[in-house]
């Protein structure tokens, strides 16, 4: 090829070996258009990528370069030679070097448009694996959580002038002392649901004077604190995560550690602590509100009067059966605390993610719960206690 082609960019000089491309002017985008033509030019009169790989580019005329004529000296002489002269051009200073080394970078990015077609049930198994390593992280960050906190726990049970008593008797408040209604509303209305039905069946075997010991025993063991622990999981670890969440989303937790503060020490400790006082105080308050509502069937549906009620309660339950519902409350409570003020610390910033994590609190925390609780109940049974 023995032509030569000038512009006000580029400059192509055959008459030398190797032929000589010059780049030069302003490549800038308020040129733009006029690249783009001289680009289309130089195309149609061959100079494609392979013809530019034989020839000595140098760059001393080049006055300006900007991002938007990087992309087109990248277009005219392809990213591997683009490559290749942004790393050993000397005509080209260290920031155009690194400009079109940028520009190449970008550009160079392999692309596969291919779709790949899986099975339904390498999706299958991949979904599964993937729950299973997620649920391992949890279980993981759960318990490294339980750890950090007893062991706050345990050091400020040493430094007892330490503790937060104003923060305390404030969560007390609103985690036992505004739950009282729901949960004497609750209780009392499943009390009446189970005396009604252990009434109905009963009574076709005339045994209807066992539905006193069928209300005192499920609630005294079982109901009064897996329905308060229920509810403490969807009303107090929601609340406990939005309000973590939305000091980590205001980078309030930053602000603490800045200051020298342990986030633990102020956010987590004083919830724990209000849990585990709360929680034995409601389900002593569930356990009578459930036998009332029991008691109150049994004097409308059974003629069994409150005082007979009583009678027969004391004389077929043992204290055993109380105690075995009031050692569970403590374990609940700590489940559902650490798991609410840990989703709390997981939140990202973004309200999304706020709520997202509140809802994971209440699911993993309710779940736990009645694992937890199915668990005790065969440990006791198998115990005989």
């Amino acid at each position: 090829m023995t032509l030569d082609i000038q512009s006000s960019f580029l400059s192509w000089d055959s008459s030398v070996t190797p032929p000589k491309l010059a780049v030069q002017g302003n490549w800038t985008l308020a040129n733009y258009v006029a690249l783009r033509h001289d680009l289309a030019r130089f195309r149609t009169a061959g100079m494609d990528e392979a013809t530019l790989r034989k020839a000595y580019i140098e760059f001393s005329s080049l006055k300006a370069l900007d991002t938007a004529g990087a992309s087109q000296l990248l277009e005219l002489l392809g990213t591997t030679l683009t490559a290749e002269l942004s790393k050993s051009s000397a005509s080209l200073s260290a920031e155009r070097r690194a400009l079109l080394q940028t520009i190449s970078d970008s550009k160079s990015t392999p692309t596969d448009d291919t779709v790949v077609v899986t099975s339904s049930t390498k999706e299958v198994l991949a979904h599964i694996g993937s729950s299973v390593e997620g649920i391992w992280r949890q279980v993981v960050a759960l318990l490294g959580f339980m750890g950090l906190t007893l062991e706050a726990l345990a050091r400020a049970m040493l430094r007892p002038t330490g503790w937060r008593i104003t923060s305390v008797v404030a969560l007390i408040q609103e985690t036992g002392l505004n739950a009282v209604p729901i949960i004497v509303l609750l209780t009392f209305m499943v009390g009446a649901v189970v005396a009604f039905l252990g009434a109905t069946i009963l009574a076709d075997f005339g045994a209807s004077v066992y539905t006193v010991n069928l209300v005192a025993f499920s609630f005294l063991r079982e109901f009064a604190v897996l329905l308060t622990a229920i509810l403490m999981a969807g009303r107090t670890a929601s609340a406990f995560t939005a309000q973590i969440g939305s000091m980590k989303a205001n980078e309030e937790i930053d602000a603490i550690r800045m200051m020298g503060l342990s986030p633990i020490d102020l956010l987590v400790l004083p919830r724990v602590v209000a849990m585990l006082i709360s929680m034995p105080l409601l389900t002593f308050v569930g356990m009578i509100s459930g036998i009332a509502g029991g008691a109150m069937v049994c004097a409308l549906a059974l003629d069994i009067p409150p005082v007979m009620f009583l009678t027969l309660m004391h004389q077929d339950i043992e204290l055993r059966h109380f105690i075995v519902g009031m050692i569970k409350a403590p374990l609940f409570a700590y489940v559902i605390a650490i798991i609410g003020c840990l989703e709390g610390f997981k939140v990202s910033g973004s309200a999304q993610s706020v709520g997202e994590h509140t809802t994971s609190a209440v699911v993993q925390s309710i779940f736990i719960v009645i694992m937890l609780d199915a668990l005790a109940a065969l440990f006791f049974m198998e115990m005989g206690w």
